[in-house]
């Protein structure tokens, strides 16, 4: 979601990539339908194992995972979001999770606006 979010959000001002430790092979159902009732279309998102190369192209590392599940990212700026992964829940369980990614996307982005200019 946050991937998406950032997009719709960064336009062509900042780039994202998403990638999780342990991807599914689809997005879940549910995310895809959250998304899309705020016009962000992922249907065609297909879920990245993060690996070196993917660290390696980043400035900055975003992560909603546990710290003993997290990769350590040396070089590089890190920002740990405790949000609950969506994928086995219900869409009415996330939705909440959706507008919280957003408003810290938002948060980033403008703050990456900043610090661009």
């Amino acid at each position: 979601m946050a991937e998406r979010i950032f997009r719709d959000l960064a336009g062509d001002r900042h780039q994202a990539r998403s990638a999780g430790s342990d991807p599914g092979a689809a997005p879940h159902p549910h995310v895809v339908e959250a998304l899309r009732e705020i016009g962000i279309d992922a249907s065609d998102h297909v879920p990245r194992k993060l690996d070196a190369d993917a660290l390696a192209w980043a400035d900055v590392a975003v992560s909603t995972c546990s710290e003993e599940v997290c990769p350590v990212t040396p070089g590089m700026r890190r920002i740990g979001w405790k949000i609950h992964d969506p994928k086995s829940l219900p869409l009415e369980q996330v939705r909440p999770i959706r507008d919280e990614i957003a408003q810290r996307v938002g948060e980033l982005v403008a703050e990456l606006d900043r610090a661009a200019t």
